[in-house]
This record gives structure tokens, C-alpha cells and sequence, in this order.
């Protein structure tokens, strides 16, 4: 059974879309649109309990997950983690928390400054 956006509610497949979860407090959402973090996050951002199947933190660090894609620090054991999934793959980045991917989604996320 497909998953539903966070913000706008309709069906998300398996193979497409954005999945976020904060490991540490086993939260997750998923978005049909990368657009569709931003007002998910405006409007204070409704997590639903559960972990992202296959999600390992220790295999985050190693796939250099360790720093923030918006401000490049080190995350901490708080931090966010979203995967957009495209057929078969999984494009992770990892943020600070829900704000610095609220930043990043609203600047284009890895399409930022492409033109």
C-alpha cells in the first residue's frame, strides 16, 4: 500500500518521491514533491511515528551523511534525514533539523543555483 504525501495527501509510490525521518525520535513523512516540505514545514511540521525501512545511522555516516547538507556542520543524533526515491534509487541528504531542510527544499534542494 503506497504511502501518503504529509502535506497534500495523495498516494506516494514506492519507487518515487521524498521520505524524511528524524532517527532519534522515530519520526517520519513522506512528500509526493520536494515542493511540498515547505509548507509541510511552515505549517509545523506534522511528523507521523515510525523509521524509514532500512535505515542504519551508523551506515549514515559512512554514506557521508555526517555533516548538514544546508550548513555542512556535523550533525548530532538529532539529526534529519531525507531520501528521494527515483525507481530503484535512493538519493539521501542529512540535515541539522526540519528548519535547514526547510531551507535547503526552498532553495531547489540538490538543484539549487542550476541553471
Amino acid at each position: 500500500m503506497p504511502e501518503q504525501c504529509s502535506w497534500c495527501g495523495v498516494a506516494v509510490a514506492d519507487e518515487d518521491g521524498f521520505r524524511a525521518a528524524e532517527p532519534a525520535g522515530e519520526r517520519r513523512a513522506a512528500f509526493c514533491r520536494l515542493e511540498h516540505i515547505v509548507p509541510w514545514a511552515i505549517q509545523g511540521a506534522r511528523w507521523e511515528a515510525g523509521t524509514l525501512n532500512g535505515l542504519d545511522p551508523e551506515d549514515d555516516a559512512a554514506a557521508g551523511l555526517g555533516r548538514c547538507a544546508q550548513c555542512a556542520r556535523p550533525l548530532d543524533e538529532t539529526y534529519v534525514l531525507l531520501v528521494r526515491h527515483r525507481g530503484e534509487h535512493r538519493i539521501a541528504d542529512a540535515f541539522c533539523d526540519p528548519d535547514h531542510m526547510l531551507e535547503w527544499a526552498k532553495a531547489g534542494g540538490r538543484w539549487r543555483g542550476a541553471a
